[in-house]
């Protein structure tokens, strides 16, 4: 029989299967990848139970939740835990501090299911605080150098390539510009901090003691990096990454206008799918309205409309360059052309995609 556990740092190196006992409401705010939510109680329950243990204390919010689970709802929940125990049986359980809930599960799995099935002692609370103090070590005890350049250069592409990257805009699900956002959701702020821990931890068990991070600003989308990585990249050194304007005009062509449009037809189909790219890429110039100004901001509007409707009409992409082209040379290149002269004391390295690539493969040995 396997005991209960409290080695957190094996349950995320080997994606140990989970099942979390929370509500879904706890569960939405955040969680561990590719854990499955198989609550003792849902939202209203929970809220039930809770509201009785405050005004009548332990005894009875724990009589008041056999009741809500129990019959045909208790024989329901039953069966999709032994299910999951059956199909995983390496796997364990949790609650949110690993009480009650958990217990409660455990409990029932084996009187009823003749399942024993072991629980992660501390639950979520406990497993979380660890992935916290992951990252926190990392930033105390790793090397980090940043890769910086103008809009369009490629930095992800050359990301990418690389073995030793923690890819903040891969985790955060967003390309962490105005016209970042994609198709699909942004993770929460909770999973987000979640995912970039266990990245972080997967490496360091692989020997990796140096990370190279794209130089992001605080928030990336709507998901905030954490607090002392972002302090730190304040002063890790830098390496600048270099194209053409041509080169990057055709690459942001590529990403924001002709990929982004694939993933909306992917999620919502042709119709809907192009109908909300669109309305998409019209609200993130409106996002920058202010900061345009607003005659720039009515010229490039337009430009963008105009293209959009081609792209509607005939599929082609050719009228985007025109904005595209406007934004690079009226608004990005000159705030990066600042932040660059503010940042230049710190880029030890600057080439091509190439070059930089090398050098960062170099810099790692």
């Amino acid at each position: 029989m396997r005991h209960d556990c409290t080695d957190f740092r094996q349950l995320f190196l080997d994606d140990v299967p989970m099942m979390d006992m929370r509500a879904p409401v706890e569960f939405a705010k955040g969680a561990f990848p590719g854990v499955v939510n198989l609550p003792l109680m849902t939202d209203q329950e929970r809220q039930k139970v809770g509201t009785c243990f405050k005004q009548q204390g332990q005894a009875a919010a724990i009589t008041l939740g056999h009741q809500l689970v129990s019959g045909a709802i208790k024989r329901e929940r039953l069966h999709a835990w032994a299910n999951f125990a059956k199909a995983h049986p390496e796997g364990y359980l949790y609650c949110a501090r690993g009480g009650l809930r958990s217990l409660i599960v455990q409990q029932w799995l084996r009187d009823e299911a003749g399942i024993a099935y072991p629980r992660v002692k501390g639950g979520y609370k406990a497993m979380r605080t660890f992935l916290l103090d992951t990252t926190q070590q990392a930033v105390e005890h790793c090397d980090f150098v940043l890769l910086g350049g103008f809009t369009g250069t490629g930095k992800t592409d050359v990301l990418h390539q690389l073995s030793h990257v923690l890819d903040l805009e891969g985790h955060a699900n967003h390309r962490g510009s105005s016209f970042g956002k994609r198709a699909t959701s942004q993770p929460s702020q909770i999973d987000f901090e979640n995912k970039l821990a266990v990245d972080i931890l997967k490496k360091r068990a692989r020997g990796i003691e140096q990370f190279v991070l794209e130089d992001e600003g605080r928030i990336v989308g709507s998901c905030t990096v954490p607090l002392a990585l972002y302090q730190g990249m304040q002063q890790y050194p830098m390496v600048w990454l270099e194209d053409s304007f041509e080169n990057r005009v055709e690459r942001i062509l590529r990403d924001y206008v002709i990929n982004l449009c694939v993933e909306f037809i992917a999620v919502h189909g042709d119709e809907l799918g192009r109908r909300l790219f669109a309305e998409r890429m019209l609200q993130s110039m409106a996002n920058i309205h202010k900061r345009l100004g607003g005659e720039r901001f009515q010229r490039l509007s337009l430009i963008l409309s105009q293209a959009l409707e081609a792209q509607q009409r005939s599929g082609s992409v050719d009228l985007h360059r025109g904005w595209i082209e406007g934004l690079l040379k009226e608004y990005y290149d000159p705030m990066y052309a600042f932040q660059r002269e503010a940042k230049a004391g710190r880029i030890e390295f600057a080439g091509n995609s190439l070059e930089v690539f090398e050098y960062l493969k170099a810099r790692r040995r």
